[in-house]
């Protein structure tokens, strides 16, 4: 009897050692794109800001590293007879590499505290686009507000105070109440700067974060170049202009067009689709029309070319101070102390799979962080200094877990402890990819406790049964 234990006490400590070696560090950090998960290779990125005024115009350029320029985005490609869409937002890297590179900066001005300490973080909500668990688009469509009002169909960027319980998205407060807070100045500025739907025709996009992402009232830089109901594009390059109708998809796969090439479709160079035409295989053609931006939304432009050289993108931004809409904007005034935060997308890779930054202050004429430079004239002379920021990816960390019993520093939010002053910023992007893999890293810590358990009990048995044998 004591041998058989023996024996047993052998197999089931070698057989749980032999399943622990083989099951280490394995089936936990795992992209997978069915549950949006996907981990870029690096967690953090550097970007440069500079920031100047005039008095009558504030500027901010930034520079950033890029392996290459994305600047294609949202194809349709004639095949098989039929137009088909490439380069849709999809979990991870677009797998043709269509997707554009995008900065974008948040603004405030003292009105939404929160945001000083805790950055871009307070805009992440309940159950947003891309999560692992995501509101399914019909739960969003048939949301009164958002989206019976608001025709939305995904959970976006929102702040705390639109929302009566955090850990709800549905959770809306009154309209009166939105309209108190908003007037109020409750909401962040968005400066949005994308490679493909703006960046040609040397625009931006004026946005804003409230109860959603939204857009300053008047026309944005881009619409949808597609006729749901004939299934083909609405306009085509003018052949006249350009020399031909459509891209080829071919140029677009190599990355043989440029800055200097038609790889866009606008205003200025489309005509009517001919759905007559002798289309072939390969013929593609922009999904996305650039227009001239008209009203509030279309007060940012870009100053000089935005450009990408030598591994490095190049962008310049600039708006009037005051650009008589503080119902939209954060009105720029001298001798005042500004809040930002930044966001670069970039290697083909949209939605949250973006790296952001902390918030930094930004003085004009005044200490901070990052100081604007007074100019005098129509153009900064950029001679002073880059201010260097650090920039993470923040995986699906949101405003609702960091103030849950699951978050140790609930207690530090609660108290209004920045969060600079408890994490650095690679700090943050290992505790982001911990929160994608939370429940893949319990069951393994299950596992492992499991199977330390069944090693002391089979050394155990063994041991028992060496000293019975001796005493015998």
């Amino acid at each position: 009897m004591n041998r058989a234990l023996l024996y047993l006490a052998v197999v089931i400590f070698l057989g749980v050692l032999g399943l622990s070696w083989l099951t280490h560090g394995t089936g936990v950090i795992k992209n997978d794109i069915a549950r949006n998960i996907y981990i870029p290779t690096e967690l953090t990125m550097p970007l440069q800001v500079k920031a100047a005024y005039n008095g009558r115009d504030m500027f901010f350029r930034y520079r950033w590293p890029a392996r290459q320029p994305s600047i294609y985005h949202d194809m349709m490609k004639f095949e098989g007879g039929k137009w088909v869409r490439y380069g849709a937002s999809v979990a991870g890297p677009q797998p043709q590499g269509i997707y554009e590179d995008r900065v974008t900066m948040l603004v405030d001005d003292g009105s939404v505290p929160e945001f000083a300490r805790y950055g871009g973080y307070i805009t992440v909500g309940d159950r947003m686009r891309f999560f692992t668990n995501e509101a399914k688009a019909d739960e969003v469509s048939a949301h009164p507000y958002l989206g019976q009002k608001l025709k939305q169909t995904e959970v976006g960027k929102h702040l705390p105070a639109t929302r009566s319980d955090i850990n709800d998205w549905k959770s809306v407060v009154p309209e009166e109440q939105l309209a108190a807070l908003r007037k109020a100045g409750y909401f962040l500025d968005l400066w949005h700067w994308r490679a493909h739907r703006s960046n040609p025709i040397d625009a931006s996009d004026d946005q804003y974060v409230f109860e959603l992402r939204g857009s300053d009232a008047g026309r944005g830089p881009f619409a949808d170049n597609w006729d749901p109901e004939k299934r083909q594009p609405r306009l085509m390059l003018d052949p006249d202009k350009t020399g031909r109708r459509a891209i080829n998809w071919d140029d677009l796969i190599q990355r043989k067009l440029g800055f200097d090439d038609i790889y866009f479709i606008s205003e200025a160079n489309s005509v009517p689709f001919d759905a007559a035409h002798a289309w072939k295989d390969g013929d593609t053609i922009p999904r996305r029309l650039l227009r001239v931006t008209e009203g509030s939304r279309g007060d940012i432009k870009v100053a000089g070319k935005a450009r990408w050289k030598d591994g490095y993108w190049d962008v310049t931004l600039v708006r009037a101070m005051d650009t008589g809409k503080p119902a939209d904007d954060k009105i720029m005034l001298d001798q005042r102390v500004y809040d930002v935060a930044f966001a670069v997308h970039r290697n083909a890779l949209g939605s949250r799979w973006h790296y952001v930054s902390l918030p930094k202050t930004l003085g004009l004429g005044r200490d901070a962080e990052m100081v604007a430079a007074r100019f005098d004239g129509s153009e900064p002379k950029w001679d002073q200094a880059w201010s260097n920021v650090v920039l993470f990816y923040p995986g699906q960390v949101n405003w609702p877990l960091l103030n849950s019993p699951k978050h140790a520093g609930a207690k530090d939010i609660k108290a209004g402890v920045p969060v600079k002053a408890r994490h650095s910023e690679i700090q943050l992007a290992h505790y982001g990819v911990e929160v994608e893999f939370a429940d893949a890293i319990k069951r393994q810590w299950l596992f492992t406790i499991g199977a330390g358990v069944l090693l002391i009990l089979g050394f155990g048995i063994a041991l028992n049964g060496l000293l019975a044998r001796k005493g015998a």
